[in-house]
């Protein structure tokens, strides 16, 4: 995601756009940015607050009925957070995931009920077996087109595309079947005011994030395992947690 593209668009945010961030030494925010973490809420688990707002604020924008089923494309950090709110609302959560890795930690975080890989898996067949007409809403957290694809091919009539990743170059979209499906096609950029409901989901047990910290790095190694695993490799890792010890916060 860069500071550019979000700035171009009329939006930017601390940390992207300068003011600066997570590298800053120091930083002040308005009063309205700071939100109290409960006790019983490590700082580890605390970090990952921000992306999991981004998850929480992309589902709300699904306007799911009780009970939905949804199909999460993409299980990095924000595909997995995301399908990680949807489970703790109780809907039925599928996951599409090339990587071993990624699939495995959500497995073991139990953000979803099935998990597939869309390299050896016919998504939407595995679909319409878990639900016969398909899904209420697909959540793009990849910015491929494949993953788009599937989205659109996975949801039933009248149901719901959420594009969630960070897109970088144009995507192509079948018109005529957005059309004929009746398809809702919406997009959604980090979050709004949901931090609060997102800390309520976490402190109260409903989410547990432990299981989505992949690595604790010092910042003596922040180039080489990390910026360099996410570039590189980041099909290795989900998230990778900075501090200065390199032992968590």
């Amino acid at each position: 995601m860069s500071s550019f593209s979000l700035t171009f668009q009329g939006s930017n945010f601390i940390g992207l756009g300068g003011n600066g961030g997570g590298l800053a030494e120091k930083i002040s925010v308005d009063e309205r940015w700071v939100h109290k973490i409960p006790d019983n809420l490590p700082l580890d688990e605390a970090a990952l607050i921000e992306p999991l707002s981004v998850g929480y604020h992309a589902v709300e924008r699904a306007n799911l009925s009780e009970k939905s089923t949804v199909l999460v494309v993409g299980a990095g950090p924000i595909g997995l957070l995301t399908a990680a709110v949807a489970k703790a609302q109780g809907h039925t959560v599928i996951i599409s995931e090339p990587s071993g890795l990624r699939r495995k930690k959500a497995q073991e975080a139990q953000v979803a009920d099935y998990f597939f890989n869309p390299i050896e898996d016919d998504i939407q067949a595995k679909v319409h077996e878990i639900n016969e007409k398909g899904v209420d809403a697909a959540f793009e957290c990849t910015s491929v087109q494949p993953g788009f694809d599937a989205c659109l091919d996975a949801i039933h009539m009248g149901g719901t595309v959420v594009i969630v990743a960070i897109w970088g170059k144009p995507a192509s979209v079948d018109m005529a079947k957005l059309v004929i499906k009746e398809a809702n096609l919406l997009g959604t950029i980090a979050y709004n005011n949901t931090h609060p409901k997102t800390i309520d989901l976490v402190s109260t047990g409903k989410i547990k994030l432990d299981q989505v910290i992949t690595a604790k790095i010092g910042l003596d190694d922040l180039i080489d395992k990390g910026f360099d695993t996410l570039i590189h490799h980041n099909e290795t890792a989900v998230k990778s947690l900075v501090s200065p010890t390199g032992k968590g916060l």
